[in-house]
């Protein structure tokens, strides 16, 4: 599978310039946890509702840009990129999105965490049938040839 298999087409995106209030009113609105902040058609970084403070941050977002509380290292991937890949990036940088780009940097979508629970609960990887699984192979511990006899 791909990112083009998983991701998510319709990118919701604001401007560097919005507040972070109104891009939390539009992440409760549309359900979301990331927004995609972009400069003029490039991806200028990403805002994900941690960042913005979380449910009770209404204090730190008040009287604060989009641009102040946004994330500028951005990890971006191509559509054809395996899924298997895109999880190991988010698992080894601890991010919960990475933004699918095309190759003039333009954003195509975005694949969460949530696409990925998604794959994974639609079974994305098969599991084996009960009548062919292989026998398993454990060993048994050894025995002694003297017993101890007492309490241990």
């Amino acid at each position: 599978m791909r990112a083009m298999d998983v991701m998510s087409t319709q990118v919701k995106t604001v401007t560097a310039a919005t507040t972070a209030d109104d891009a939390w009113r539009m992440m409760r609105d549309d359900r979301i946890h990331h927004l995609v902040v972009k400069d003029g058609s490039s991806i200028a970084g990403v805002l994900s509702d941690r960042d913005a403070g979380g449910a009770n941050g209404a204090a730190v977002r008040k009287d604060h840009l989009v641009s102040d509380m946004m994330n500028e290292e951005v990890v971006t991937v191509a559509p054809d990129t395996p899924v298997r890949k895109i999880a190991n990036l988010m698992r080894g940088r601890s991010i919960g999105c990475v933004v699918v780009a095309d190759k003039a940097r333009r954003a195509v979508g975005i694949v969460t965490t949530s696409d990925l629970l998604d794959l994974l609960g639609r079974g994305a990887v098969k599991p084996t049938p009960i009548g062919k699984r292989p026998a398993l192979n454990h060993r048994a511990p050894h025995r002694k040839r003297n017993k101890a006899y007492g309490i241990w």
